[in-house]
């Protein structure tokens, strides 16, 4: 299996990352994608890859925090995108829910980070939270490719999502006992557009919801997407990570 979204940067793991990383490994992960959310924290992803062969990275500013980004803070997102373990511009996008920065500025800032994805060549991690709308107009006049991270877009939006292109990501709420519309996309996402995530240290899924989330956790998303989709868990678990290595060009 392959965890297609991490913050294993966060302090949320401060105390025991190098366990939660070990334990990623003894439960058979390929490869964790850790995806930055700010200067501080690609920078932090940048690093934790170089650590761990398995790991790799992605650089970007969440638009929580579009407000910070000046043209220097672009300028070092670019810088870092070169590293070798780089192989996705993320998280980005928008947040119509907390509104922790101005939307023009949120939108601003998406399409500055979705053009520097296309000078380097790199897919795109999405962030989109009630701001579904937005996010496909801006995608529409772009050419790329990428993943809608943790979906939320139902299956009413899925169809332009697919015909844009992108793959699609399920994390831990598919476990849960009222997800009946999120269980419905990920039976409806064609095999060969979909990935699971953790979103981790977020998103725990049953049977740790309300605990801290970790990679390893990735089994009870597969499983439930599996169940959801009538297929083995294991062949299930190979073709989103199949999709992930082709999406994100890795080793």
């Amino acid at each position: 299996m392959i965890d297609s979204h991490a913050h294993l940067d966060f302090p949320q793991f401060d105390d025991d990352r190098e366990a939660v990383v070990e334990r990623a490994r003894e439960a058979g992960l390929a490869a964790i994608l850790n995806v930055g959310a700010d200067l501080a924290s690609s920078r932090a992803a940048v690093a934790l890859a170089e650590q761990y062969d398995f790991i790799y990275a992605a650089v970007g500013v969440h638009p929580h925090d579009a407000k910070t980004v000046t043209p220097a803070v672009l300028d070092e997102l670019r810088a870092l995108a070169r590293h070798s373990k780089v192989v996705a511009v993320g998280e980005i996008g928008l947040d119509y829910y907390r509104d922790l920065s101005p939307r023009p500025v949120q939108r601003q800032v998406f399409a500055d980070q979705l053009a520097l994805a296309t000078e380097l060549a790199l897919p795109v991690v999405i962030h989109d939270r009630e701001a579904h709308d937005d996010v496909l107009a801006t995608l529409r006049g772009w050419q790329g490719t990428g993943v809608f991270h943790s979906y939320s877009a139902g299956l009413e939006r899925l169809e332009e999502v697919m015909a844009l292109g992108f793959f699609t990501s399920i994390s831990g709420p598919v476990t849960f006992r009222r997800a009946h519309r999120l269980r419905a996309v990920a039976a409806a996402v064609p095999l060969e557009r979909l990935l699971v995530e953790t979103d981790c240290p977020y998103l725990t899924p049953v049977p740790y919801r309300g605990r801290r989330n970790e990679p390893a956790y990735v089994r009870y998303v597969a499983e439930a997407v599996a169940q959801a989709r009538g297929m083995a868990e294991e062949a299930l678990a190979r073709a989103t990570a199949d999709n992930a290595r082709r999406l994100f060009g890795l080793r």
